[in-house]
């Protein structure tokens, strides 16, 4: 269900989206996802948005990273975008500093309807009021307003140069406090070591550093306050559940290097039908002969085996999931609905919240809260507060 929050309560937009391919391809890409964003923006006219970006500046930030300032500019002098008179922008661009890139860009825009809107110092333990626009870039570490962590190298030893963190800001909209946090968690290196258990090894590691992030913003250093976390989770569907369910009546071959007897190759065929591949499984292959089971009905079979939020039960709430997993889509303009035959189709990007957070929601004035997506994670809802005349 999609609509905006009725008066007099505070529509709130949090949209999350993994944006490297756009840099990649600024003169297509980018600008097809900034008309739907605006589009979204214009169907919804939330009161307060905040647009979290992972792999912001592209996956090829060094040569990529030009593009940025362009895209900052449009998203902020956009006729789309003129009645949000204020706007924060944290971008970490420094991609020389291995020890704290994170690739995180974190975007807020307040509507000029609100009045009276602050952000807290965490290194003062105050709030200030929010005037004008603002933009911070390339180090963060020295910023007052935020807090921003790279996740330490041990805890994916497989990747040499991980870009993986969190960043948090603290809001106050009409006395109510909350915290955003900006979050991009590993990935999965390789789709055969994801089928050999399950749960698979990266569904620990990712766990391992979700759990971290929850210590680090409820720890004693600050209040306690409702908390969203939205961004790119990299959650994965439990690989060998999924395999197994859409490959009941198929047999399995396997090919393995042959210098090294290594496994490189999963083929599932069909035991008749001249025995036609159903799936085929590689490093970073993982091409199914049929994408539609991922689409009807936005996927919904398949939520079954979406599993890794089943571990902070009580800790995280997530609404009600209604739209198709969003990645890995097509880079190819001309092919959007389309996933590549690189990854098992999952759920990816999320819009996550605490216990208290989901209540501020939930008991807004309207009483709604949607999902929907669009290469990106989008949740709209309304916090129960008046606002300012």
């Amino acid at each position: 269900m999609a609509g905006k929050a009725a008066a007099p309560g505070t529509a709130v937009l949090l949209v999350t989206a993994n944006v490297g391919s756009l840099f990649d391809d600024p003169e297509n890409l980018q600008k097809n996802w900034l008309r739907e964003f605006y589009q979204v923006v214009h169907t919804h006219k939330p009161h307060f948005m905040a647009l979290h970006c992972q792999e912001f500046g592209g996956k090829n930030y060094e040569t990529s990273m030009s593009h940025v300032d362009k895209f900052v500019k449009e998203l902020l002098s956009s006729d789309a975008m003129k009645e949000y008179n204020r706007a924060r922008v944290y971008l970490d661009e420094n991609f020389k500093s291995q020890e704290h890139f994170t690739a995180l860009g974190s975007f807020y825009f307040l509507h000029e309807s609100l009045k009276n809107i602050y952000q807290f110092d965490f290194k003062a333990k105050k709030y200030k009021k929010v005037t004008g626009k603002e933009i911070y870039s390339d180090t963060l570490e020295s910023t007052p307003m935020l807090e921003k962590e790279k996740f330490p190298q041990d805890y994916f030893p497989e990747c040499k140069w991980s870009r993986k963190g969190f960043v948090r800001t603290r809001w106050c909209v009409a006395d109510c406090a909350f915290d955003l946090v900006n979050i991009h968690l590993f990935h999965d290196a390789s789709n055969l070591v994801a089928w050999e258990t399950s749960p698979s090894v990266y569904s620990g590691i990712r766990h391992k550093a979700l759990g971290y992030v929850l210590d680090r913003i409820i720890d004693q250093r600050f209040e306690k306050v409702s908390y969203f976390v939205f961004g790119d989770f990299n959650f994965r569907l439990d690989s060998k559940s999924v395999v197994e369910t859409l490959c009941t009546q198929a047999t399995m071959q396997t090919v393995r290097a042959a210098d090294t007897n290594e496994v490189v190759k999963l083929i599932f065929r069909e035991s008749d039908n001249d025995r036609k591949v159903m799936l085929q499984l590689e490093k970073k292959v993982f091409h199914y002969f049929n994408q539609e089971v991922f689409r009807d009905n936005n996927g919904t079979a398949l939520l079954e085996f979406d599993k890794e939020l089943s571990v902070f039960k009580d800790r995280l709430y997530e609404l009600d999931i209604s739209f198709p997993p969003s990645y890995p889509y097509s880079e190819d303009s001309g092919q959007g609905r389309q996933y590549m035959n690189t990854r098992c189709p999952a759920w990816c990007d999320r819009v996550l919240m605490s216990p208290s957070a989901r209540e501020l929601i939930l008991k807004g004035e309207d009483g709604r809260a949607t999902f929907r997506r669009w290469h990106t994670a989008l949740g709209v809802g309304t916090f129960g507060l008046p606002v300012a005349s």
